[in-house]
């Protein structure tokens, strides 16, 4: 099509002839508008579906790549698991990978995965094999035991200081009371020796006051109010009679 629009342009054969109108106006020059218009969309279609293509096919092989990862990562965890169990003994690298190739083809799970994937993720698991060896599931096992034994002795401890708590409330509650209450009786008694001392007097008995021999004490001796006796009458005598 773009030929075609060249050679007509060029004028080696003629426009298409198309007739076409709006109502009652005549469009003129229709089938060129046409011919060109066409022209210029097979031009972007021939500029855009090369770049399309190149976006896919990077697309494509991104997407390939996470595939590939993933099952490397998925191959790796299992083999540095059965590391960390104690499952491979041998020491040089070309044995130890070697030996962890044939436990990731023997796994039910990694049979269809490929053999280079497999050789990757028994590579990486090799030079992960001290990381293996300081975090053997058998010293894990220790240590989670160690530290739940740890976790119980606090837990307990946590009760004692419960208990210890409780009790300490319970004296300050009770130590609180026996205050109120001595409180209470003090000012009961010092009611009761004011009214004391305002009745004493009218019953006739005198009331002083020593030096307390403790402090916040008060020691009051009551006498008997004394009476003064009474002079006996002498008897009159009757007058003598006059001579």
């Amino acid at each position: 099509m773009i030929g075609l629009c060249l050679g007509a342009a060029f004028g080696y054969w003629p426009w298409l002839e198309i007739q076409a109108s709006i109502g009652d106006h005549q469009i003129a020059h229709a089938g060129m508008i046409l011919q060109i218009g066409f022209a210029l969309f097979c031009l972007a279609l021939l500029l855009f579906l090369p770049s399309h293509a190149r976006i896919m096919q990077l697309e494509k092989s991104h997407r390939d790549f996470q595939i590939t990862m993933q099952d490397v990562a998925k191959a790796y965890a299992i083999s540095h698991q059965a590391d960390r169990d104690g499952l491979f003994h041998l020491r040089s690298e070309f044995d130890s990978v070697r030996e962890r190739i044939q436990h990731l083809r023997d796994h039910p799970s990694l049979e269809l995965l490929e053999p280079a994937v497999l050789e990757v993720a028994a590579q990486m698991s090799h030079e992960a094999r001290k990381l293996a060896d300081v975090y053997n599931s058998e010293k894990v096992k220790r240590a989670k035991t160690f530290l739940k034994q740890r976790q119980q002795e606090v837990d307990r401890f946590e009760e004692k200081l419960k208990v210890a708590q409780h009790t300490t409330d319970e004296l300050k509650n009770w130590l609180l009371q026996i205050e109120t209450d001595e409180t209470l009786i003090e000012r009961q008694l010092d009611t009761l020796e004011a009214d004391l001392f305002e009745i004493l007097p009218e019953l006739g008995f005198d009331l002083e006051y020593e030096q307390p021999a403790r402090r916040n004490e008060k020691v009051v001796p009551m006498t008997a109010k004394q009476v003064k006796p009474v002079k006996p009458v002498k008897p009159v005598r009757p007058a003598k009679p006059a001579k």
